[in-house]
């Protein structure tokens, strides 16, 4: 199948068009660029000997991608694009929501115009809130504490609302837990613009000597070290795992969710003490205050992904961090000469 990627060339995404890749299908990536970088194209064709055919446009831009679709003719599309951090979603509320809505908007009246009937969409575990209990189920409550879970969440209930209005339309809504790790090749991995947001590629920025120290963000929290409890996937399960629900879309199964973890949660001091463990590196760390949003644990119920998508993830914590460090000691200032 010709597959869209929105948001291609990003950190998840470029796990995913290798995956899809393999598969034998057929990418094309539109991205921005906004919070990835353009040699990602050149590391992707090391990987795959693929060259993936790119287009440089925001997915809000009516115009241009319609003119891609037209061109195109895509049989699928797996939707990335989009802000993606917790903290700066609280600091820049109206930004995400600008960003996030619109351009799922465009990209429906763009699947809607040219009859492209099946959709996988980026979401999150932060769907769920504040849980209460664990692991979390696909049919748990909804809720969000950030403004970031919260235009996922509106994402999912327009999609929702759209399958049942536009008859034949097939939605995987995948809930992402904590992404982390990198292709084993070393050639691409998580690249953030600026200081990063999320744990992994911090511990990995603390012990290649470009951060000083690991801020630990509250160890007052109901978990054993008092530090936060995620349940962390390595990237290229999680890559996996879009290639088998876009499989699941073939079969018209309608609208379908599924989360896509391990089922297990390893704390921030658990987390910091693994890097030690396969980098040989002290990490030095400083407690702070909590972040605004943040919950204290939360993992995922994987058997309906399991059951139905016939997926689970298969690489674990250690492989998660090794092969975050084999990129980050490969690429200490990322995609950048």
């Amino acid at each position: 199948m010709k597959i869209l990627v929105t948001g291609g060339t990003g950190y998840i995404g470029s796990h995913t068009v290798i995956s899809l890749v393999n598969s034998g299908n057929e990418v094309v990536i539109v991205d921005n660029l906004s919070n990835s970088k353009i040699q990602v194209l050149d590391r992707l064709y090391k990987i795959t000997g693929k060259k993936i055919k790119f287009y440089k446009t925001d997915v809000r831009n009516e115009k241009k991608l319609f003119a891609v679709f037209r061109k195109e003719k895509f049989q699928g599309v797996i939707h990335f694009a989009g802000f993606k951090a917790v903290g700066e979603s609280v600091e820049k509320p109206l930004e995400y929501y600008s960003n996030n809505l619109e351009s799922t908007f465009t990209l429906m009246k763009a699947m809607k115009t040219f009859g492209v009937r099946n959709l996988v969409f980026s979401s999150s575990a932060t769907v769920y809130g504040k849980p209460a209990s664990v692991p979390i189920y696909e049919d748990f409550p909804l809720s969000t504490t950030n403004p970031y879970g919260t235009t996922k969440l509106f994402i999912e209930r327009i999609l929702t609302d759209w399958s049942k209005a536009e008859k034949g339309m097939n939605i995987a809504l995948l809930r992402y837990f904590n992404p982390v790790g990198a292709h084993e090749s070393g050639l691409i991995g998580e690249d953030p613009n600026g200081i990063p947001n999320n744990l992994v590629p911090y511990i990995t920025k603390v012990a290649v000597g470009k951060l000083p120290f690991v801020n630990v963000f509250g160890d007052d929290y109901d978990t054993p070290d008092g530090t936060g409890v995620r349940d962390y996937i390595h990237v290229c399960d999680l890559a996996e795992g879009h290639v088998a629900a876009l499989k699941k879309l073939e079969t018209n199964p309608g609208l379908v969710v599924y989360n896509l973890g391990t089922g297990k949660g390893y704390s921030v001091l658990e987390m910091v003490e693994m890097f030690r463990k396969v980098t040989g590196r002290e990490i030095p760390y400083r407690v702070t205050p909590r972040r605004p949003g943040d919950i204290d644990v939360c993992y995922a119920s994987t058997e309906k992904a399991k059951a139905e998508l016939g997926w689970e993830a298969k690489r674990d914590l250690e492989q998660m961090c090794r092969d975050s460090w084999n990129w980050q000691e490969k690429n200490p200032d990322g995609y950048s000469k």
